[in-house]
């Protein structure tokens, strides 16, 4: 049989590393559907599989809903009752039937069908109440359609060789499950630098290249595959030369990596003596460690949103946030873990967990505003909090902040929390430091206001580039305007450090800048010293650091700020670092 012909797909270098392997195909988009005709004589097997796949269904969904009652309540589990409710709806699995008798059609191509008329018709409804039973409408016929294909779900843990990912799409979830089986790269069709799958990749340290559209017609499991997290590329049936030339790329990382790991017991110091405090940003526990051991001082953002994807479909309890928020505590002691509360947002979760059904909740109910409108949630994060801080120095940070009236309210939240522990006779600390997450423009642009209110900022250059480009930062359509050197960033950037060192408050970097050795000479000059970023990230970060002089970054900054597009300021820190390095 002839070799097959090396490809190379472009796509974005979103986590860094190489990955050689064999891959593994994942499609989480909708299954074709096709219409097979049925003979009159099969007619009655093909209604009778229907109405088994209407019983096993209901059974699967009542196992599911019994569950959430356990573990989260009534209200939570009532989400099902729609979905029950349909599959007992006699007139509509009749309908189904006597589709498949009169069209002589199999009972996938029926449920299909029927499903979709009948959801366009909702869609056509005034009543917001009608359209969102069509969102149930199609969970169920999902639902069917899976018990009537019979798919499979095996995990990774099968296997007995490590794989490479190749997928279509990938929920948070995914990466976090995949990541810790047997996957040693990603190699996804969506996605972008800066979403929350990219940030697993990240944390699990798994190469991942996204924006490869196509990608998984043309893959098929076993198939040899490369994926270059440091360039972007794709190779599918690497030529012998080719997978020689990047196992050798992939050891010399590795050795780097090594040898920088070495000195991470040596300070972020520049040239002229300036300290730099360098923290961690932590998703998952397994990194608490990997945190000291890459030389992070303390952690500058612990995302507890996490915590729900790993636990997801439930909501963790008390005891699970006092748990991992005190292992935070005594791991970073006697230096800062900063927890981030909650910042669920995203379709799935503000309508499954948090009974909102909103048509952009990126920019609705998400971040502090959750956290106001759904205080008996986020009680339950916050007395894990402030029980927790008894163990080491806890600070509290608030996200998508956009005016002062939620420091306020969110204050007297807290003080309402902290009596209710003190009337219990459970121990805490009332000293916990409260701060803000720049990364809203409204934020931005108040920053000398928020500052007098709150004990910290830390700047989330993600969201702020987002919500400030009017950019979606994982449309691969508009990823040239997503421009972390736009000068209305730096202008911003540049009036939130001096409003905190007016008020006397530290400052720091937690979006993906503080990591890009790009941007880093930029964000010391404009005067932040404190940055967070991916534990593995330190190392090389501190290296670049410790070859800098802050004094003339301040000049380059200025710069900088004062130049009329990102493409030039671009060329102008890449000159200097051309001159630094050389």
């Amino acid at each position: 049989m002839p070799r097959a012909e090396m490809q190379v797909r472009q796509g974005l270098a979103a986590a860094g590393g190489i990955a050689v392997g064999r891959a593994v195909c994942m499609v989480t988009r909708a299954v074709e559907i096709y219409r097979f005709p049925i003979a009159d004589g099969e007619l009655d097997a093909e209604v009778e599989r229907l109405r088994e796949a209407v019983r096993r269904t209901e059974q699967e969904i009542r196992r599911t809903q019994s569950g959430v009652v356990e573990e989260l309540g009534q209200e939570l589990a009532e989400i099902f009752d729609a979905h029950v409710l349909m599959l007992a709806d006699q007139a509509f699995v009749e309908r189904i039937v006597g589709r498949i008798r009169s069209e002589h059609a199999n009972a996938e191509w029926v449920v299909h069908r029927t499903t979709e008329e009948l959801i366009e018709r909702f869609n056509q409804l005034d009543d917001p109440r009608m359209r969102e039973r069509a969102e149930d409408l199609r969970d169920v016929g999902r639902y069917l359609l899976r018990m009537l294909q019979g798919i499979a779900h095996h995990e990774l843990a099968e296997l007995d060789e490590d794989v490479i990912i190749v997928a279509d799409d990938l929920t948070p979830s995914d990466a976090v499950r995949l990541g810790r089986q047997r996957v040693i790269g990603l190699a996804v069709e969506s996605g972008g630098r800066t979403s929350h799958t990219t940030i697993i990749a990240h944390s699990l340290n798994i190469p991942l290249v996204t924006g490869l559209k196509g990608v998984v017609d043309t893959v098929t499991d076993e198939d040899p595959v490369i994926v270059d997290g440091e360039s972007g590329e794709f190779i599918l049936h690497p030529t012998p030369e080719a997978l020689a030339d990047y196992s050798s790329r992939r050891d010399a990382l590795r050795s780097r990596e090594a040898d920088l790991l070495a000195t991470c017991s040596l300070p972020a110091r520049s040239l002229d003596g300036v300290e730099i405090t360098l923290q961690a940003n932590i998703d998952l526990p397994e990194e608490i460690d990997q945190a000291a051991t890459f030389g992070a001082q303390g952690v500058g953002l612990y995302r507890s949103e996490f915590l729900y994807i790993e636990m997801s479909p439930r909501l963790p309890t008390e005891e699970d946030h006092m748990n991992i928020y005190r292992q935070l505590a005594e791991a970073c002691a006697p230096l800062p873990a900063i927890i981030r509360t909650y910042d669920l947002g995203g379709r799935k979760l503000a309508r499954e967990v948090m009974d909102t059904r909103e048509e952009n909740p990126v920019l609705g109910l998400r971040g502090i505003r959750l956290t106001l409108a759904r205080p008996g949630v986020f009680r339950t994060q916050l007395r894990g909090l402030f029980r927790a801080s008894v163990y080491g120095e806890i600070w509290v940070m608030l996200p998508l902040v956009s005016t002062l009236d939620e420091v306020r309210k969110f204050r007297a939240f807290a003080a309402s929390v902290m009596s209710e522990l003190e009337a219990e006779g459970k121990p805490f600390r009332r000293d916990l430091k409260i701060g803000v997450m720049i990364e809203v423009p409204s934020a931005a642009v108040i920053a000398d206001l928020l500052a007098r209110e709150v004990d910290f900022f830390s700047i989330g250059t993600n969201d702020l580039i987002q919500y400030s480009m009017a950019v979606d930062r994982n449309n691969e359509e508009v990823t040239d305007l997503y421009q972390p050197l736009h000068p209305a960033l730096l202008r911003m950037l540049r009036f939130c450090t001096s409003s905190a060192r007016e008020a006397g408050i530290p400052i720091g970097v937690c979006g993906e800048m503080a990591a890009d050795a790009r941007f880093v000479p930029l964000l010391l000059g404009l005067g932040i010293r404190r940055l967070s970023m991916s534990p593995r990230a330190v190392p090389h970060i501190k290296a670049l650091i410790r070859g800098l002089r802050v004094d003339e970054l301040q000049a380059l900054a200025l710069e900088c700020v004062n130049l009329p597009t990102a493409a030039e300021v671009e060329s102008r820190l890449r000159h200097y670092l051309d001159g630094v390095t050389a």
